[in-house]
């Protein structure tokens, strides 16, 4: 826990695996508001942030951006304070020395939902675009297209030996969307 003036140093902050060896995220920050640093597997600093629920923001950016997530350090606090969540985050990416990618030009996919329309093959991409069709089949393509994206995901966590219920929301996947339900 900390306080305003006591912000801790990333550097001294332990590292804990994102994905345990029982295929677990961190369970002990479930429902813990704090400020969280993503490290990929090089120890790289990849994404700086906070959360009312620290574990549930882990397990979104796992889903989003799963070869970036390997390493966490993590600071809770007590209270849901916005200002000390802020400068904690703010004094952590001065301490690295720049500002991570997941903060600036990756942000989109660290912190929305991941767009499926973006990532259609090209055979997709026809077969959504083709004149012929009405807002049911669009519909349907992009659906079929958010499952097949899911199922990629899922493969890569599941090759991590990531062992967490992922369920996607399923009203979402019709506009071509995927985010945790």
């Amino acid at each position: 826990m900390t306080s305003e003036t006591n912000i801790p140093l990333l550097a001294m902050l332990e590292y804990f695996p994102y994905i345990d060896e029982h295929g677990q995220l961190p369970e002990q920050f479930q429902a813990k508001i704090g400020v969280y640093a993503i490290f990929d597997r090089e120890k790289v600093l990849q994404f700086v942030g906070y959360s009312r629920d620290v574990y549930l923001s882990l397990k979104q950016h796992l889903v989003r951006q799963p070869q970036k997530c390997y390493w966490v350090k993590i600071q809770t606090i007590e209270q849901p304070k916005r200002s000390v969540l802020e400068s904690i985050e703010q004094a952590w990416i001065t301490e690295n020395g720049s500002l991570p990618l997941g903060n600036k030009e990756q942000k989109d996919k660290w912190t929305n939902p991941i767009d499926v329309k973006a990532i259609m093959t090209a055979e997709e991409r026809e077969k959504y675009q083709n004149p012929l069709n009405d807002e049911l089949a669009q519909i349907k393509i992009i659906k079929n297209v958010a499952r097949r994206v899911e199922a990629e995901i899922l493969a890569v966590l599941e090759t991590r030996g990531c062992q967490i219920e992922i369920r996607f929301n399923p009203k979402l996947k019709e506009e071509g969307l995927l985010d945790l339900k």
